[in-house]
């Protein structure tokens, strides 16, 4: 049953959620609140059922996995409004509102002739979701272009605006993420250059854009172009695999353990990290060289193009397949003694 609440909000109850998860689990939402308009979320969080700690706060779905029902409300914001705010000429302020699809946004953003984006093209989920997870590809982390974060405070029933330097960013985290019980993003404003500057320092950019045809200098939309077509290579399609990207964050490990490590397997990729004291290890290469690309247990299996990602063949639950993440999990440190942990949510279970 689905009921207006006459403010920019509807509530459904046993609502679905099979269609809102890209892995395309099975799950069922008790209350389902949808705002169309944030100036009612003041008003909202006066009822006890958004006063629950527990309440889930739904975005495209595409970086959680349901191993259980969620065990209170679920809020969705259902907003989709885009627009610039000022621009000079060289430098450009964007707003998106936190339900704007994120790839959608990128592709406005190029139709605009506006560039720091483009290696961030076709991940999915939406914009509110982009910050918590302090998405990122190729090279690019989206806090680099974030201007402003407007989110509204539960626990004060405030709204908030963030400067980027006030966000906590880290790698694939954020204040957000640390404090999912307290922030709902509902907005973000971008810095976007007119004047464009390619990254095209990660592998594989550089290749793609000359199989295009591409030989000099690119345009940010032929380098959104080349990041597209790796991804839809590498990357199965959500619509046809069930699956949330890249199921396992990088490791970063100290460097005498990776020293160590380079020692044992010189062909391991190893990157900087985030200090000189700490170095970034592909998980991708740590779970491929444990034998599970490709692997498949029942519905539940990983991508035979990509060992990150954890798919469902059709019928896995997400029980099944956190079972299955957490036997990699088990495998990598038992043979390189390295933890690797979740990137998406798990909504339902512990890890």
């Amino acid at each position: 049953m689905s009921l207006s609440l006459g403010n920019g909000a509807r509530i459904t109850e046993h609502a679905r959620l099979d269609a809102r998860n890209t892995f395309g689990v099975r799950a069922t939402a008790e209350l389902l609140v949808e705002v169309t308009d944030t100036s009612a979320l003041p008003e909202l969080f006066g009822y006890a059922m958004l006063r629950d700690p527990n309440l889930l706060l739904l975005g495209g779905g595409s970086n959680l996995l349901f191993a259980g029902d969620p065990p209170a409300a679920v809020l969705a914001l259902a907003t989709h409004g885009i627009r610039l705010l000022d621009d000079d000429g060289n430098t450009t302020h964007v707003r998106a509102d936190a339900g704007v699809v994120w790839h959608d946004f990128v592709l406005w953003t190029l139709g605009h002739g506006l560039s720091g984006l483009e290696n961030l093209a076709l991940i999915p989920g939406t914009v509110g979701a982009a910050p918590i997870q302090n998405i990122g590809a190729y090279g690019v982390e989206v806090r680099e272009c974030i201007h402003v974060v407007e989110a509204f405070d539960r626990q004060h029933n405030a709204w908030l605006r963030l400067a980027a330097t006030d966000c906590a960013f880290a790698y694939r985290d954020s204040l957000f993420k640390q404090q999912p019980d307290r922030y709902l993003v509902t907005a973000v404003e971008f810095t976007l250059p007119r004047n464009f500057v390619a990254h095209l320092g990660y592998a594989g950019i550089g290749e793609e854009l000359t199989a295009m045809g591409v030989h000099n200098t690119p345009r940010a939309s032929q380098v959104a172009e080349a990041v597209m077509r790796i991804r839809r290579r590498k990357l199965p399609d959500p619509a046809l695999l069930g699956n949330a990207g890249s199921f396992f964050k990088n490791p970063i490990i100290a460097r005498a353990q990776a020293e160590s490590l380079l020692a044992e397997h010189p062909g391991m990729p190893c990157f900087h990290g985030s200090s000189e004291h700490t170095r970034k290890l592909s998980a991708a290469w740590l779970i491929d060289q444990c034998g599970f690309k490709g692997h498949r247990d029942g519905d539940a299996g990983v991508s035979s193009e990509h060992a990150l990602i954890l798919v469902n063949h059709g019928h896995a639950t997400g029980l099944q397949l956190l079972a299955l993440a957490r036997r990699i999990a088990d495998a990598v440190h038992a043979r390189f003694g390295v933890m690797i942990e979740p990137e998406p949510r798990i909504v339902g279970a512990a890890w």
